[in-house]
């Protein structure tokens, strides 16, 4: 039962574009963290480099890594640099820890 269950997952978040921005909502967590990289894959990175983080659920490491990747991708893809606002205290404490504040913070 438990790998019927497992196929059977649904991303617990998401990006969404909204103009010329992104949105995120919904938890982010080790699960969740490929698919909600391989789904941002299929949008062109915001215009304006923002991607609103204020709907982030519940988040560890992981959600960290995502959004390092999305700053990779950007710079990778000679954009500007992207900004998370509305990212919590807890998540940018817990970038402080790992060392990557710097790339989540402009």
């Amino acid at each position: 039962m438990a790998a019927r269950s497992r196929e059977a997952r649904v991303v617990a978040g998401a990006f969404a574009v909204a103009g010329d921005r992104w949105t995120y909502s919904g938890d982010l967590r080790f699960d969740d963290a490929m698919p909600v990289l391989a789904a941002a894959a299929a949008f062109p990175l915001p215009a304006t480099g923002v991607v609103e983080m204020s709907g982030l659920g519940h988040g560890d490491s992981s959600a960290l890594a995502v959004l390092v990747a999305l700053q990779r991708r950007a710079q990778a893809e000679g954009r500007r640099p992207l900004s998370f606002p509305g990212i919590s205290p807890a998540m940018l404490a817990l970038a402080r820890v790992y060392g990557v504040e710097s790339v989540l913070v402009a």
